[in-house]
């Protein structure tokens, strides 16, 4: 559709594909759709005229013009490695998310940065000794450096109005900045006003070097320039959660030492032995921390903090494995020894190793549950059917795509996503119509 400028029947797109990709057919034409690349009407299909033209542009090597930035033409007398820049971008990031948790620092981020903070929700307060991190904050903490950079990077966007500034040229400057080469210094020469004046920002963050604000060049540094890998990353406090949990497993097979930290009684008494910014911020997502000391907090679990975190996202199973992740040393030699006895008298056992008592992985479940009694879902319900035939394509066709939640043949009913609905109406007019 890039080289054809004609337009595209809608059935067309099923000749496309094979019969068991339906499901990876619709979602790329929603995706498509919900970006506005894709027109349909009357069973037609167009592609927007101005992302065909650029992607073609794009693809073929003609009329690039600037997006992908304009390297110096002269070098730089006091140019720097990759190494410097790591450096640069690591020191620089890492003062804002230990700024976060509340770490002292010589040199806290710049007015621009608490603004951004204060405006996206993940810090309030209205000066920078009064500022805390809100329970967002706590999320955003867990999340890879590429999702954080996301999420602090489209705050800026929806910000970039009020500063009187182009959305457009902050978004191309966003862009351009992922295709950039680590290393390369270019050009100020082709930035508009708006990205011009947003150097300073980018500067706080860690996404570019410049040796002096007068300087007309700028490296990009490794956060800039992976902004558009495609590197996974995480979106969710339940994601991110289980790479926490990952990470500190990975850790256990080489040192479990600095892994075991956590002593939790079977009164819900909590004691970790951390002096861990990060650590601190992801208990206190499901604990109720009680008293912090150099190297210790305290805290207790109740059915109040572990609810907290379940209506944030996170799960029963993810609490538990990471207290067990987590737990102090003793802790699992003392289960593994309860475990040796249990093999010795029954080899066969399905039984797991259980680091924690059943009384503690029992009860964070239950706190679960009192939230999973009733699941909703909004959607649309299909009735009335004309006959078996016409109910079954169609309840056929949602479950194959994927938004069929409930059937009953017996009443000839089904039940499909909020989204599944134009979907399902659309094959019901081409399938049905035929008829």
């Amino acid at each position: 559709m890039i080289f054809n400028e004609k337009p595209i029947s809608i059935y067309d797109f099923d000749s496309w594909v094979k019969s068991n990709g339906k499901i990876e057919q619709m979602e790329a034409i929603r995706s498509i759709k919900s970006l506005h690349l894709l027109k349909e009407s009357n069973e037609i299909c167009i592609l927007n005229p101005v992302f065909r033209k650029n992607l073609r542009n794009v693809l073929t090597g003609s009329e690039i013009g600037v997006s992908f930035g304009i390297p110096c033409d002269t070098d730089d007398l006091n140019k720097v490695d990759i190494e410097f820049l790591d450096n640069y971008a690591s020191k620089k990031w890492e003062t804002i998310l230990h700024f976060m948790v509340g770490t002292e620092l010589n040199e806290i981020p710049s007015a621009g940065v608490l603004s951004l903070l204060r405006h996206s929700g993940l810090m309030d307060g209205k000066t920078p000794k009064a500022m805390v991190i809100t329970n967002e904050g706590f999320q955003f903490l867990l999340q890879d450096v590429n999702a954080q950079l996301w999420a602090l990077l489209l705050q800026y966007l929806r910000m970039a109005e009020s500063l009187q500034m182009d959305p457009v040229d902050v978004l191309n400057f966003i862009f351009m900045l992922g295709s950039l080469e680590l290393g390369k210094d270019y050009s100020l020469s082709v930035l508009s006003e708006t990205q011009l004046n947003m150097l300073e920002d980018l500067r706080d963050y860690g996404l570019i070097y410049q040796r002096k604000t007068t300087s007309k060049r700028f490296y990009p540094t490794r956060l800039a320039t992976t902004l558009t890998s495609d590197s996974t990353t995480l979106r969710s406090a339940s994601s991110a959660m289980n790479n926490v949990i990952k990470n500190a497993n990975d850790n256990i097979g080489s040192n479990i030492e600095n892994a075991g930290s956590i002593i939790i009684e079977t009164n819900f008494k909590l004691y970790a032995y951390t002096n861990s910014p990060l650590q601190i911020a992801v208990l206190n997502l499901f604990v109720h921390l009680k008293s912090r000391f150099e190297n210790l907090v305290t805290g207790q679990i109740t059915r109040e903090s572990v609810r907290k975190a379940l209506l944030n996202g996170i799960t029963a199973d993810q609490i538990v494995s990471y207290l067990e992740t987590h737990a102090h040393p003793q802790l699992r030699k003392l289960a593994e020894e309860q475990y040796e006895k249990k093999l010795e008298y029954d080899a066969n056992t399905k039984e797991k190793l259980h680091i924690l008592q059943p009384n503690i992985t029992d009860q964070i479940k239950l706190w679960q549950l009192e939230l999973d009694r009733i699941l909703t879902w909004d959607g649309y319900l299909f009735t009335d059917f004309a006959n078996d035939s016409e109910y079954q394509i169609l309840q056929t066709y949602a479950e194959e795509i994927g938004v069929l939640l409930w059937f009953d043949h017996s009443k000839k009913k089904f039940f499909v996503t909020k989204e599944g609905n134009s979907q399902v109406i659309a094959y019901a007019n081409r399938k049905l119509r035929k008829k």
